[in-house]
């Protein structure tokens, strides 16, 4: 059965919900494992000519958030006060102008549920004009509507990180409707939709996971990725610990199969196990996180720009 599954999205054949959870139930490092993983790996070199991406993402601010996302280290409930930070527009600035703008292909500003938008778009106006036309301005922000939406867009933004979270509503204070409005917007004013199934711990289902590949193929989502949690010292939800790399490249290569993104896959953390898993792109980071309890994650569990083309590099997959 497994092989069948794998033989038709090797023949770029549409793979259902059933043979989905089917590929998920795989036993971790059995032989259906490594065949999972080798058809997902084979899939992204052919279909995306060994090409790989490199994505920087700013954190703008860190401060007690409304979205009090329970596996957030800047949740309201849970902030620590010497966490508090925000770039001002010259730092921002400051960031972009010394970046290696060669390696990049997109550049992310992200923010916490509160931050102002009209702060935001001046900024990202001002950022844009800094950035050399290959690299893809993304906005990675709160709930906005339609008409905020068209103004990122004339902003020069090129697509918005949003997604659903696995448990929105239940483990957020956000609405699932809230994000689908936001969705939607996106869509309808033609940015580019990036979207990632997150934050996944051990309590969350396979039919959970699912549910939200099946949701980013809906919305034709070519810019794909899967996220574990990682529980900072406070995470309200650490109890019930973190998956494994091996269980996340599982995961990788199932929403790689069933996705199919046209652009690139993302596995997040970076781990050399994804590139085996169909992954091609990859995230540095800097500024705030909201998996860090640093401000400057730069120096603590964000990725640099050059460790995230390194281990590309090693996998065969060329740069710009």
């Amino acid at each position: 059965m497994i092989r069948q599954i794998l033989k038709k999205a090797t023949n770029n054949e549409v793979l259902n919900e059933k043979e989905a959870l089917e590929l998920l139930s795989i036993t971790n490092l059995s032989t259906s494992y490594f065949e999972l993983l080798s058809t997902a790996h084979a899939i992204s070199k052919a279909h995306y000519q060994s090409k790989g991406y490199v994505f920087l993402q700013i954190g703008l601010n860190a401060a007690p958030c409304s979205g009090n996302c329970k596996f957030c280290s800047m949740r309201m409930d849970g902030f620590h006060d010497d966490m508090q930070m925000e770039l001002s527009k010259e730092e921002v600035i400051e960031k972009v102008v010394s970046l290696p703008f060669h390696k990049l292909d997109s550049l992310f500003l992200m923010t916490t549920a509160d931050y102002p938008f009209q702060r935001f778009l001046d900024i990202g106006k001002a950022v844009k004009c800094l950035l050399p036309s290959h690299i893809k301005l993304i906005a990675n922000i709160k709930d906005f509507t339609l008409t905020q939406a068209q103004a990122l867009k004339d902003a020069g933004f090129y697509g918005a990180y949003h997604i659903v979270r696995l448990r929105e509503g239940i483990d957020t204070a956000i609405p699932v409707k809230k994000r689908i409005q936001t969705l939607d917007a996106i869509k309808s004013v033609g940015l580019e939709l990036y979207y990632c199934i997150e934050p996944i711990g051990p309590e969350h289902t396979y039919e959970e996971i699912v549910k939200e590949m099946l949701r980013a193929r809906e919305y034709d989502v070519k810019v794909m990725a899967v996220m574990a949690r990682v529980n900072t010292s406070d995470c309200a939800l650490k109890k019930y610990g973190e998956i494994d790399d091996f269980e996340l490249a599982k995961i990788a290569a199932v929403t790689r199969l069933v996705c199919n993104p046209s652009i690139s896959m993302n596995m997040h953390e970076p781990r050399s196990l994804g590139i085996l898993a169909g992954v091609n792109q990859l995230y540095a980071e800097c500024g705030s996180n909201p998996r860090d309890e640093c401000n400057e994650t730069e120096y603590h569990r964000g990725w640099n720009i050059d460790q995230a083309c390194n281990l590309l590099l090693q996998g065969g997959y060329h740069l710009n």
